[in-house]
């Protein structure tokens, strides 16, 4: 078994590691389907009608409030069959830019709020006009199955067909949305990382086009990766990449950040990728630092990982994405 499956034990301990929780769950569930606070506007990501693979689940799509480490709520959402993104317009001077937020959560559970909508908290105070994909869950992407205790990767992408349509009608819509269709980029984080490096990566649509919206690019101007999983090999010695994942001229210019002590995604999925994105003369930052561990998001801590948000900004305006 590889050093990164090791440290998943339990499902119930893996998801507490992957949000920041206590150990023990402390909140209650609500069945029905997430919906945004003030602000945002929530939109299918599928007409009508499109038929889309469902993930496995039992139930339907519930929404659940536990307590951080920091004593802080983070909220979860669990079996999303129906993908949808919301749209958080920027607050003042509107740049043109365009984030679009994936949340982590080992693809079972979307951390909604801790690694979503907080980021466009930031996001749009900053001018750029900030959507929350709330892509399908369970087993959207490539998962730790505690079943197998082994790495599966479902046999249809849905995570990865969500993200690539969203961004396709993001630029199918980006006069209605007053947006600038060549400077929509995206940011994820742990599993959502992963889902960032799959959409820069990928050659060739995962799914049949289904209208108008499908004829727009689905790859991003600019991608921003925190604490990526599912990247590396997972061989001690060996820093390469799993095969699906391939920078190649045309992966956007990203930015990566982790800690060195995560216990959840080894640092070397962000060293393996980054080596990739060099290969392939792609242009990228990697800021790798000693502490921090996993799922800080943006909640601030004494940790100096956690100014990742002003260095990414920088960045933005070096690379010509943000004026």
């Amino acid at each position: 078994m590889p050093s990164h499956g090791r440290a998943r034990i339990a499902n119930s301990v893996k998801f507490s590691l992957i949000l920041g929780l206590a150990a023990l769950p402390c909140g209650g569930a609500r069945a029905g389907p997430w919906a945004p606070g003030p602000g945002g506007t929530q939109a299918p990501v599928w007409p009508d009608g499109v038929a889309i693979a469902r993930p496995a689940v039992s139930g339907d799509e519930a929404v659940k409030v536990d307590i951080g480490k920091d004593g802080k709520p983070i909220t979860g959402v669990s079996n999303v069959t129906r993908p949808t993104f919301t749209v958080y317009p920027p607050k003042g001077r509107n740049s043109g830019a365009t984030v679009v937020v994936f949340p982590g959560g080992g693809y079972q559970i979307l951390a909604i709020d801790l690694e979503g909508t907080e980021v466009c908290d930031w996001a749009t105070a900053k001018g750029m006009t900030c959507v929350v994909l709330k892509y399908r869950v369970p087993d959207g992407g490539p998962h730790w199955d505690g079943r197998c205790r082994c790495q599966q990767t479902p046999p249809v992408p849905m995570a990865l067909q969500d993200a690539q349509r969203t961004i396709s009608v993001l630029r199918h819509r980006a006069t209605a949305l007053h947006i600038d269709p060549h400077r929509i980029g995206m940011l994820g984080f742990s599993a959502g990382g992963h889902l960032v490096a799959d959409v820069s990566t990928h050659r060739v649509r995962a799914y049949k086009a289904v209208d108008a919206a499908d004829r727009e690019d689905f790859r991003p101007d600019f991608a921003v990766a925190l604490y990526p999983g599912h990247l590396w090999s997972g061989r001690d010695n060996d820093l390469s990449l799993q095969r699906a994942t391939a920078p190649d001229a045309r992966t956007p210019p990203t930015f990566i950040v982790q800690a060195e002590d995560d216990p959840v995604d080894d640092v070397r999925n962000s060293v393996t990728y980054f080596l990739a994105l060099k290969a392939a003369k792609v242009p990228a930052d990697l800021h790798i630092y000693a502490h921090g561990g996993h799922a800080f998001g943006l909640r601030p801590t004494s940790q100096p990982i956690i100014h990742w948000p002003s260095m990414v900004e920088a960045w933005l305006h070096t690379i010509g994405r943000v004026n």
